[in-house]
């Protein structure tokens, strides 16, 4: 037994170190990629000793190139977590934000928001973008909860899901076709999901919101593991389950939301990753496999936007087709194995 708890154990620390280990690798090909080439060492100089302040390759790395690296973390992590969320909440392993419709109800209310907003004014407010995603979020979800009341057949509710993805991205599709030329192009992009365009304080905004929302699904993890072995079994461990719902898709839909309001929809990562991470671990343990899939998405990310970035380069591919190539395929996989095992 206690050999077994040392196995366990080391493969949890071996798991992570790796993932460090392939985000520090990520964070150095992200920033010297590019056409500016810049060595590992002007790299660290520039980044910790902030040197060469003023020179074209410091402007790249702190103007360009490290905001969008961060950005694909941070918001990589996010997107991961609400999927876990929503998995555990539907009790489906294809339930994520972009199947049942979260990211594109918050796409939807943020392009209505930035269309009348960049009418009367150049900017529009990091926390206006997130409020308006999170109330978007929160529309596709309490349609998509309706239909669960009235559905018992999981597959139905991710086809309903689907469909209220299909409507949100139709009328989004409408309030750009009516968008002044000049925000037509910025809003084409950012509905097809980017991570550039983003500066210092869009990070400074994301970071609060994630990290605190983060930290709290984090003190969750008990309450959790004993939903994950069944209601009645959370019930007889003292948890409120009407509020522990609740909480599950209030931030589900806020994570899903501020991903939403400064990437655009991202589809597969919220389904693919959270699998992933378990697979690594081999466990399903929230305290474990919630900062397990934070971490492993925003490897995914980074990565997937370094390959959106350098692919085609000059031309530059959207990171939801990237996320779409390397995510559905594991979608593909649980979907079949689920039918084997029925």
């Amino acid at each position: 037994m206690k050999t077994e708890r040392i196995k366990t154990i080391a493969r949890f620390q071996l798991v992570f170190v790796l993932l460090i280990i392939v985000f520090v690798l990520a964070l150095v090909m992200n920033i010297n990629t590019g056409t500016v080439d810049i060595s590992p060492k002007d790299i660290f100089k520039i980044i910790i000793l902030k040197a060469q302040e003023g020179s074209t390759e410091s402007n790249v790395i702190w103007k360009i190139r490290l905001p969008r690296f961060l950005t694909a973390a941070i918001l990589g992590g996010a997107l991961s977590v609400s999927g876990f969320l929503l998995q555990t909440f539907f009790r489906n392993p294809i339930a994520g934000p972009f199947v049942l419709g979260l990211s594109s109800g918050a796409k939807m209310v943020v392009g209505f928001v930035m269309i009348i907003m960049l009418q009367y004014f150049n900017y529009v407010p990091s926390y206006i973008l997130v409020l308006a995603a999170f109330v978007g979020a929160l529309l596709s979800m309490t349609f998509v909860l309706i239909a669960a009341g009235k559905v018992r057949n999981m597959s139905m509710l991710l086809v309903v899901g689907v469909m209220i993805g299909y409507i949100c991205s139709g009328i989004t599709d409408i309030f750009i076709t009516f968008a002044k030329e000049s925000d037509i192009a910025n809003l084409t992009t950012w509905a097809m999901g980017s991570f550039s365009s983003t500066s210092w304080s869009d990070i400074k905004v994301m970071t609060v919101v994630i990290f605190v929302s983060i930290f709290a699904v984090f003190m969750l993890s008990k309450p959790i593991e004993a939903y994950q072995l069944g209601e009645g079994y959370a019930k007889s461990m003292g948890i409120n389950i009407k509020l522990f719902r609740i909480l599950l898709i209030l931030f589900a839909s806020l994570l899903a939301a501020t991903v939403t309001a400064f990437a655009g929809p991202i589809g597969f990562v919220g389904i693919a990753v959270p699998h992933i991470t378990k697979m690594m671990m081999n466990t399903s343990k929230p305290i474990i496999i919630i900062p397990a899939t934070y971490l492993c998405g925003s490897v995914f990310c980074t990565l997937c936007d370094l390959i959106a970035r350098t692919a085609f380069s000059p031309t530059e591919l959207s990171v939801g087709t990237v996320t779409a190539i390397f995510g559905s395929p594991v979608i593909i996989w649980l979907m079949i194995s689920r039918k084997k095992g029925q």
